[in-house]
């Protein structure tokens, strides 16, 4: 395989969500058998191969390895654009989620669980959505986590 080296240049920030975009595009006819393997694959298993990703984003900050943090960073997103085109997710749809945090809190962070922004975010009409009670994910509780927005029809 031809490895080229990235072109910093070519890719913007404001370009991540494009990329997501088009990754998601070419996953309705995906190009390797590989990738054809994954999209074919359960939830479930794109769920782990997400988890497992992470996994090795985290290990690798932690080992202050730079350079597997970025490539380990790519395998995120890439598992990341595979479940949300599963589960019918758009990136726009993330964007504008991020842009609706960022004008409640000034920046697009993971919302807080009490304290006045949660109160205010309990009045909104997304409230009963925002937050779920009592679930689990394997043996981790998530009793106070953010639930997904239901899913956008296809």
């Amino acid at each position: 395989m031809n490895m080229r080296p990235p072109n910093i240049q070519a890719a913007q920030p404001a370009d991540l969500f494009g990329c997501l975009e088009h990754l998601i595009a070419q996953l309705d006819s995906p190009p390797t058998a590989r990738t054809e393997e994954l999209t074919a694959s359960s939830a479930e298993r794109k769920a782990r191969k997400l988890v497992e990703e992470a996994t090795e984003v985290a290990f690798d900050a932690l080992a202050d390895n730079r350079e597997g943090l970025i490539a380990e960073s790519a395998d995120l997103l890439y598992h990341l654009a595979v479940l949300w085109h599963d589960r019918g997710i758009k990136p726009a749809e993330i964007r504008a989620e991020m842009a609706r945090r960022k004008d409640l809190l000034g920046i697009a962070e993971k919302l807080p669980k009490k304290g006045r922004v949660r109160e205010l975010l309990k009045q909104s009409n997304r409230s009963c959505a925002l937050y779920r009670q009592g679930d689990r994910i394997g043996p981790v509780p998530l009793s106070s986590a953010p639930c997904p927005v239901p899913p956008t029809p296809r």
